[in-house]
């Protein structure tokens, strides 16, 4: 199928489901306009109105009846909808005509319903079709009026008022009819008919406008599906990077680690990544891309590439960070940049070497059961700032210490009442995990931040990472 029939298909589809909204809408000022009818009802039997009493109790039930139906037609009879609306103002329009037989001077204004209500369905086909009937249906009144309605002197003047019986106001008609036709038709009909057609006019204008605002947002909701799509696929071309089976190395006891990823957006800007350097060397590393959508996941694919490639070549962290920092800076015109911690560990020896770009700190679990930030020097932020060298640190751990490895989003996660989860309620959640594994302490984190959260917007990506080194001894 080809863009252009693919377009066309929601197009209609589109426009059929505003026509079914549309004719609900006009059950519902049937309704309405049923409730009016019985209240005028009740109103001329008070002696509101002059009009003929036996007529208007005629009218009046068989007008109701007529208005409710359509609720019905709406409900059960299976009716297609271009149809439909069709009978729902045929059915309107007939019921103001007889209406407009026994009250012919109370109804100028209903006229303009049928018209008013055509323009819902954003078919000029249609409101010419509403506006013919309209016009049809009230010459066809004003002569229905005359003849059995409430005499209306300023159209007949006084050539008939003696007559107020059925059988001589026929007689009078058959001899002077054309005459009191005439002028009906030019008093009455021709001003109001005219004053129908400008509002009409009015009308047909909005709905064609509305008609191009629904075309509009058919565009709009077929480009936003497009871009949804290409996010989706986006979004699975972006985790597929990162690792997600786990165990992540069966064959190795002498570490467990553990990471996940919730981006605020379809993809983010956060990543994580470890490997197997050689046989003793694990690399790990958190970090953060500016910004979010699109280009922060675009930026974080290129940074993830360049730090693992850098890695695997046996560089230290500083050389690293070093080397992946001038590369990112090469044509970084949107100045985008990545906070980063990475570290390398010794699975035989337990010691870490590893380096700081701007990066939150780790929480570290030592010996003696406790947690603590690592607070070391963070260098600056790669693709920053040309020329900038990091350092090296190093981080002996003991079998059963804990590396655990976020992103702000953790931190700074926000509740409704604007505040912040913050460092110390992580680092008071992590001290009830002295021996938890590593998938354990992350479930856990990201449970307490959602719980804290609540029903609050995301606005940034939140990812962890965990490192939990047994030592040789579990070896098998």
């Amino acid at each position: 199928m080809s863009s252009k029939d693919k377009n066309e298909i929601l197009e209609q589809a589109l426009f059929e489901e505003n026509e079914k909204n549309a004719n609900h809408y006009t059950v519902r000022c049937l309704m309405f306009a049923a409730a009016v009818t019985v209240l005028i009802w009740i109103l001329n039997l008070l002696d509101f109105f002059i009009v003929d009493d036996a007529l208007m109790n005629l009218v009046m039930p068989i007008s109701i009846v007529l208005l409710l139906i359509p609720l019905l037609l709406e409900r059960f009879a299976k009716i297609p909808s271009n149809i439909l609306r069709y009978i729902l103002f045929l059915f309107f329009v007939l019921v103001i005509a007889m209406m407009a037989v026994a009250m012919p001077r109370h109804l100028v204004l209903a006229w303009a319903c049928p018209v008013i209500l055509a323009c819902h369905y954003y078919s000029p086909k249609f409101a010419r079709f509403a506006l013919i009937a309209t016009l049809v249906m009230m010459l066809a009144s004003l002569y229905g009026g005359i003849v059995f309605g409430e005499w209306d002197k300023n159209i007949l003047g006084n050539y008939i008022e003696e007559y107020d019986n059925l059988s001589g106001r026929l007689e009078y008609l058959s001899g002077k009819g054309n005459s009191v036709y005439l002028h009906a038709f030019e008093f009455y009909y021709l001003p109001r008919a005219s004053i129908l057609c400008v509002v009409y006019l009015i009308c047909i204008t909005l709905s064609k406008r509305t008609h191009g605002l629904l075309i509009k947002q058919g565009e709009a909701a077929r480009e936003t599906e497009r871009i949804s799509t290409e996010l989706n696929v986006a979004h699975h071309i972006q985790t597929s990077m990162l690792p997600s089976t786990f165990p992540a190395f069966p064959g190795h006891d002498e570490f467990d680690i553990f990471a996940n990823m919730a981006p605020a957006k379809e993809v983010g800007g956060d990543f994580y990544d470890f490997y197997l350097i050689d046989e003793e060397n694990l690399a790990f590393l958190i970090a953060d891309v500016s910004g979010k959508g699109i280009p922060a996941a675009m930026f974080m694919m290129q940074s993830k590439t360049i730090l693992k490639s850098l890695a695997e070549s046996g560089m230290g962290v500083e050389q690293v960070f070093t080397l992946a920092n001038k590369k990112l800076c090469e044509g970084n015109d949107a100045n985008m940049f990545v906070t980063a911690w990475m570290g390398i560990l010794n699975t035989a020896t337990g010691m870490v070497t590893f380096a700081n770009a701007g990066h939150n700190p780790p929480l570290v679990k030592h010996a003696d059961g406790t947690f603590e930030y690592l607070k070391t020097h963070a260098g600056f932020v790669l693709a920053g700032m040309e020329g900038i060298r990091y350092r090296k640190n190093e981080l002996q751990l003991e079998p059963g210490d804990i590396i655990y490895l976020y992103t702000d989003g953790v931190t700074e996660a926000t509740n409704l009442d604007n505040r912040l989860y913050g460092e110390d309620r992580l680092h008071t959640l992590l001290e009830k995990h002295l021996n938890s594994d590593a998938q354990t302490i992350c479930d856990d984190v990201k449970r307490d931040v959602d719980s804290f959260v609540g029903d609050a917007l995301q606005f940034d990506d939140i990812t962890m990472l965990c490192l939990k080194y047994n030592g040789q001894e579990k070896n098998t």
